[in-house]
């Protein structure tokens, strides 16, 4: 019954068809983008926490809510099996080049000795090993709390902020907690670390790393004030041995043991988040299937209205046939077979329309959005369970027209 003529006669038909093969392609192009984006960021975050190379993280509630970063931190180093415990303090600060106006960068303040054990491969290689800032334990200039010990003027620059002023190792760094160039101290810039502009977008990947100590005073937040915490720091990531990081019951043990240490703060386990995550994961995808049912509903809907349509209209052919002793199996099989050509058309058009709408984002998209685009994933065993329900719904559809053109009258349809 399938007709794609160029006949005037068959004018309306291909229209029907059109719109048919459109509906179904909308519909499937839904989960395809939904799916393939939503689960992109998960299996990126996933691969992020699997990649990580500490396997705990304190964190407090808060802008920079952990205090006495530096005391914590060899309190925790001091446990059984824990190999590293770096505080990171993440604040935005100004950077200033040789008569140039102030540019914001993100900064990151760290001990050495400390943060390099706590990256993950994927991190590691991005870093100069060690980490030329200084005094590795930053002990120098913390002096016991007092920050009185002589400071390290050393920091490192990513290379997209590297690249984009011009900034070579050796060269002098002015950073500043303001706009205002006067409160800007001059560093030593020792090196220059990886960060893909796609990772963290153009402005984020403008970031520069130094001692904890120097960013403590640099942000106000080293010594105590009535508004300003002291030794802060924003997160604690502890790394631990190969053995207990591969032992649940031992990292549970260890992370009781950090926990008694910060009873106040939160300790996370990055296997917990991440079977947390997978959880989400789980309950999304479900989601996005039940909000995509909508979508394919509808276009299927309009398969089978398009399907009994076309059985109004031949109902004459259909009598003829019948009348001629035709099988009803034969007639049923045109119908399906239309309904079917039509469900499969729609759908590769579907995997290809979400297909490029997710390459349109990933390269014209802004923020976030390009981000997650960028990180979709299309799974072939998904799209292919896409495509095989669709044709099991079009069959449903075409059994709708089928039932219709079984129960015309030869009679009526003769007159």
């Amino acid at each position: 019954m399938m007709r794609f003529g160029f006949g005037a006669s068959l004018r309306h038909l291909r229209i029907q068809q059109v719109l048919a093969i459109a509906a179904v392609g909308t519909a499937v192009a839904l989960p395809v983008v939904l799916i393939s984006v939503g689960g992109g960021v998960a299996t990126h975050e996933l691969n992020s926490l699997e990649n990580a190379g500490y396997q705990l993280v304190v964190s407090a509630s808060g802008e920079h809510g952990i205090t006495d970063a530096h005391n914590l931190s060899r309190q925790i180093l001091a446990l059984d099996s824990v190999t590293a415990a770096s505080p990171v303090l993440s604040v935005a600060i100004d950077s200033f080049l040789p008569g140039g106006g102030p540019s914001p960068v993100l900064a990151e303040g760290v001990i050495p000795d400390q943060f390099t054990p706590t990256l993950g491969p994927a991190e590691s290689g991005l870093f100069p090993s060690p980490l030329p800032l200084g005094d590795p334990t930053d002990a120098v200039h913390f002096d016991n709390g007092t920050y009185a010990g002589a400071a390290t003027n050393d920091v490192l620059v990513s290379s997209p902020l590297a690249q984009a002023d011009g900034i070579a190792t050796g060269s002098t760094l002015w950073l500043g907690p303001t706009t205002n160039r006067s409160q800007a101290t001059a560093y030593n810039v020792t090196g220059t670390f990886g960060v893909p502009l796609s990772a963290l977008g153009p402005t984020g990947a403008f970031a520069i790393v130094l001692p904890l100590s120097n960013l403590q005073v640099m942000a106000g937040l080293a010594a105590p004030s009535p508004s300003a915490p002291h030794d802060a720091a924003d997160t604690i990531e502890v790394a631990v041995t190969g053995a207990a990081a591969a032992d649940p019951t031992a990292l549970a043990r260890i992370r009781g043991e950090v926990q008694r240490l910060v009873p106040y703060y939160f300790v996370g386990s990055l296997d917990a988040e991440a079977e947390q995550l997978q959880s989400a994961s789980g309950v999304l995808t479900g989601f996005y299937l039940a909000l995509s049912s909508v979508a394919l509903t509808i276009g299927l809907l309009f398969l089978a209205l398009v399907l009994v349509r076309r059985v109004e209209s031949d109902r004459r052919s259909i009598g003829i046939r019948r009348a001629l002793g035709l099988p009803r199996r034969w007639i049923a099989r045109e119908i399906v077979a239309d309904g079917l050509a039509l469900g499969l058309i729609g759908s590769v058009l579907g995997l290809a329309g979400g297909y490029v709408i997710v390459a349109v984002m990933a390269a014209w998209g802004t923020g976030g959005v390009q981000l997650a685009a960028q990180w979709a994933v299309f799974d072939p065993t998904t799209l292919a369970a896409i495509v095989v329900g669709v044709a099991f719904l079009s069959l449903v559809a075409s059994g709708v027209a089928t039932r219709a053109a079984l129960r015309v009258d030869i009679t009526e349809a003769l007159r």
